[in-house]
Parts: C-alpha cells; structure tokens; sequence
C-alpha cells in the first residue's frame, strides 16, 4: 500500500531552488535512509513532507489524500509524525508530560483523555529506556536522553509514517547500533514506515534502511536497494566532494 508519494515537488526560496522536481513513493513499513551532503535539500524536502513549507509545484499525497497544502497540525492526526534534529521540549514538564502531548495531537487525538494518553507515554518511555527519568523535568536531560524523549513522543503520537530528522547524529556508536534495532523493532511492532534524515552515519544506513534516496544539490540522485546505492559510483563521488558524472558543481 502506497502511503506517501511526492509528484514533481519543487520548492524555491528566492532564486535558490532547494528542491527540484521530486517524485518517489514510501510503502507502508518500510525503513528507507535519505542522505545526500550538506546543502543538498534534505532538510527541505522534510519541511515540505511534514507541512512546514508549501511547495511552489508538485504535490504531496498522504494515504491517497492530497495534503500539499495542509499546516503540520492537520497532518500528524492524519497520520504523519516527526523528529527533529535539535529535540524541541517542553523544558518544564516532566519526560511523562512530553510524551503525553504526542498521544494527545497524534492519530488519536479527539478519542483519548489525559489518563490514557499518560498511560500510552509510559509504554513508549519504557521502550525507549527512559523509565528512570520519566518524572524528570525534560530540560534537564542530557542531548542524547532528549532525542530518544523526542522519538517517543514521536511514537506516542501513533503514526503511520515518522520522519526522523538526525536522530543519530552526536550518538556513540554503541548507542547508534542499539537505536538501529530498537527502530526495526518499532517497525515491525508498530507497522509503521520510517523514513530517517542521516548525512554521514554509514554504519545506521547499512544497517537500517531497505532502500536508500540520495539527494544532490537538491535532485533526487539515486532511489535504489540500500546496497546497490551505497556502492553506486555517484554516491562514492558525492561523500568525497566530487561532483557525480553528468551534473554541474
């Protein structure tokens, strides 16, 4: 089932075109990687999934729905649900009340009080490993700890796509190897599909995605199985600082 699928999306920010023409779709349950140099779009091309930017052509379908022109806070009930690269929490509140705001303006919204929504927290907390914390004001967590608070708050909101914006980005990499099984996990209890932002964390691509996009100087580069992309001679030459055969630096 075809849950997400980009037409031709392009957006401008002046005389900068930061993405251009994108098409691709994402299956229900799928782990797919976007990668790609800085500068190339990746942040953007989030932005325009999840509703923070409105694209200046193309479309973007959600479940058959076109949602190209819909706000972020009429998506994630629909099903769309986001990470961000700096964890953005509400410092105050405890690690339990973070995570409640996602079961309470997710997919469920409308349909469960505060109790249930509290309780949905607890299950995902503990999936995450942040039990220990759960009555911690969040700002007083480390950077790590706040990004897997981020990514429960993400899950709580019970998506059936979530983006995820750097989420490994500054991890051990012990730490990297455990959330890469802890997200196939995730994605096969929770049937969703992933779709993760990562710019130079090789080892979390190989490991996690099925299939990989490479953005170059904001084109779609490549869309392929995670192995035949990673070995592609482009993408070779992207991460090296060359530009690919055929394009313009």
């Amino acid at each position: 089932m075809t849950l997400l699928k980009l037409e031709n999306v392009t957006k401008r920010f002046g005389g900068l075109t930061a993405v251009n023409k994108m098409s691709f779709e994402i299956e229900q349950g799928e782990s797919i990687a976007i990668v790609g140099p800085n500068g190339s779009g990746k942040t953007t091309l989030y932005n325009v999934i999840s509703g923070v930017y409105f694209p200046e052509e193309g479309e973007v379908i959600f479940e058959g729905k076109n949602i190209t022109h819909l706000p972020p806070y009429r998506r994630a009930p629909l099903g769309l649900g986001r990470t961000f690269q700096i964890p953005r929490p509400f410092s105050s509140a405890t690690v339990r009340e973070n995570v409640a705001v996602g079961a309470m303006f997710g997919t469920l919204s409308n349909k469960i009080g505060v109790d249930e929504s509290l309780e949905t927290a607890d299950r995902y907390i503990e999936l995450v490993g942040l039990s220990a914390h759960i009555d911690k004001e969040a700002g007083s967590l480390t950077p790590t700890e706040k990004k897997l608070m981020e990514i429960a708050r993400a899950l709580a909101m019970k998506p059936k796509l979530l983006l995820m914006d750097e989420a490994l980005a500054g991890m051990h990499p012990k730490d990297i190897d455990k959330m890469v099984v802890f997200l196939k996990k995730v994605k096969e209890e929770e049937n969703i599909a992933i779709v993760s932002m990562v710019e130079h964390i090789m080892r979390a691509v190989a490991g996690f995605a099925e299939r990989v996009i490479v953005m170059y100087q904001g084109e779609k580069l490549i869309d392929a199985m995670t192995a035949q992309a990673l070995s592609d001679p482009r993408v070779v030459e992207v991460y090296l600082g060359h530009p690919p055969e055929g394009t313009h630096a």
